[in-house]
C-alpha cells in the first residue's frame, strides 16, 4: 500500500530507529507514512529528515493511551501542529506515568523471584536507540527471555506481562474524551486505534464507538494489519453506521513481527478515506 497511517519506532516499543523505518517503508512502496509512536513525539524529527529527501510525505503521528470503560484505549492523532501547549502537557504527563508504571512492573516481578527488570529491560530498549521514554512491556518481555525466565515472548506476555497478568499495570491514563479534545486542541485528525483488539462485546464496542464519536472523533482504523477479513468487515459496519471516516495502516513494530510496513487489508471501497483529509496529501495530488 502506498499509505502506512500506524507504526512504531525505537522512540517507543519498536524495533527500528525512525529514520529506518521511514527507509523501510519507502522500499515497501509507502509514500505517504505516519509515525505513531506510544505518547510521544520524539521520533518525528529524525523521520521527517529521512522522508524528504525520498519524496515520501511524512505526517504527524502519535497513538495515545487513554481509559474508557475501566479499560485502556488507544486513539491515534494526524497531522496536528506538534508545538500545541494542550498535547506537550499531556505527552509530559504521560511521559511521567509511563516512568512510574516501568518501576511498578519492576517492583511486582522482582517480588516474584525476577529482580534487575527494570535495568535488563532498559539496557535492551537502549541497544536499540536511544529513547528518553520509559521501556515498554515488550522490553520487558526480552529482558524476561535474555535471564531466562521465559522461553520466548510470547510467554512472557502468557505469564507475566499480558492482560491481567502481574506486570499487565493499570496506570492513570487521561478519559477517552480528554484525549481526544487534546488532539483536536493540537489541529489533530483523531482515529480510535484497532477497535477490535479491545475484549469487548459487539453492544460494548458499538457504546465506545459512539462516545468516541461524541468526544469528537473523526475516524474508525477499519483497518490493522492483517487482522480477519471478518473483523473489518464489522468494523466497516459501524464506521458506515456512525458516519465515521476511516485509517488504516500495518501498526509495524519489528521485521519479521506479525506486520510489515504498507501491508495491510484493503479499505472497502465505499468508505472514505482519513487521509484523503490530510492537506498536503491533498496538495501533493494536486502537483
Amino acid at each position: 500500500m502506498e499509505v502506512d497511517l500506524h507504526c512504531h519506532s525505537t522512540a517507543s516499543d519498536g524495533a527500528l530507529a525512525p529514520a529506518v523505518v521511514v527507509a523501510r517503508a519507502h522500499e515497501r512502496g509507502v509514500r505517504v507514512l505516519a509515525l505513531t509512536d506510544h505518547d510521544t513525539l520524539e521520533g518525528l524529527a529524525e523521520a521527517r529528515l529521512a522522508a524528504a529527501p525520498l519524496g515520501m510525505l511524512l505526517v504527524n503521528g502519535i497513538e495515545l493511551s487513554c481509559t474508557w470503560g475501566g479499560a485502556t484505549i488507544h486513539v491515534l492523532g494526524y497531522a496536528f501542529a506538534d508545538d500545541a501547549p494542550a498535547l506537550l502537557k499531556a505527552i509530559a504527563e504521560l511521559h511521567e506515568g509511563r516512568w512510574l508504571r516501568a518501576a511498578e512492573i519492576d517492583k511486582r516481578l522482582a517480588a516474584k523471584g525476577m529482580p534487575g527488570a527494570l535495568e535488563g529491560a532498559r539496557a535492551i530498549q537502549q541497544e536499540l536507540g536511544d529513547s528518553g521514554n520509559a521501556p515498554a512491556r515488550p522490553h520487558f518481555a526480552d529482558f524476561l527471555v535474555r535471564a531466562g525466565y521465559v522461553k520466548d515472548r510470547a510467554e512472557a506476555f502468557r505469564k507475566w506481562l499480558g492482560s491481567g497478568k502481574l506486570g499487565d499495570v493499570k496506570q492513570h491514563w487521561p478519559a477517552l474524551a480528554d484525549a481526544v479534545q487534546t488532539l483536536r486542541q493540537a489541529g489533530a485528525w483523531v482515529s480510535l486505534a484497532h477497535p477490535w483488539q479491545y475484549d469487548f462485546t459487539r453492544s460494548k464496542r458499538r457504546r465506545l464507538v459512539s462516545d468516541f464519536l461524541q468526544a469528537g472523533g473523526h475516524s474508525l482504523e477499519v483497518v490493522n494489519g492483517m487482522q480477519p477479513a471478518e473483523q473489518v468487515g464489522s468494523l466497516a459496519i459501524l464506521a458506515r453506521e456512525f458516519g465515521l471516516l476511516v485509517s488504516a495502516g500495518s501498526d509495524f513494530h519489528a521485521p519479521g513481527d506479525w506486520s510489515e510496513l504498507g501491508m495491510y487489508r484493503p479499505i472497502p471501497e465505499d468508505l472514505p478515506p482519513l487521509w484523503a483529509r490530510f492537506k498536503h496529501v491533498q496538495q501533493s495530488a494536486a502537483i
